[in-house]
């Protein structure tokens, strides 16, 4: 789940949980499923953003006589 898909089941939830009127439609209480959907986006949202900011950056070195390697960046421990 990205972070566009996290924010669109956060504000289907919200929909769903604060515009509609009626509390249950045969036997579907929507507040609850508004309720689910927007918890589900926040925990999507999360790992989406920890997921992208623990991401391991690398350096692509081209040498004279035309090899190619991947040298790994620093981390975060390094930088101390």
């Amino acid at each position: 789940m990205r972070i566009g898909s996290s924010l669109f089941l956060i504000a289907l939830g919200a929909v769903l949980r604060f515009a509609i009127s009626t509390r249950t439609s045969h036997g579907v209480n929507w507040a609850t499923i508004g309720v689910i959907l927007m918890i589900v986006g926040a925990v999507g949202f999360l790992i989406s953003l920890f997921l992208l900011t623990s991401r391991r950056r690398t350096d692509v070195v081209y040498r004279r006589d035309g090899a190619t390697y991947v040298e790994p960046g620093p981390r975060d421990t390094d930088m101390l």
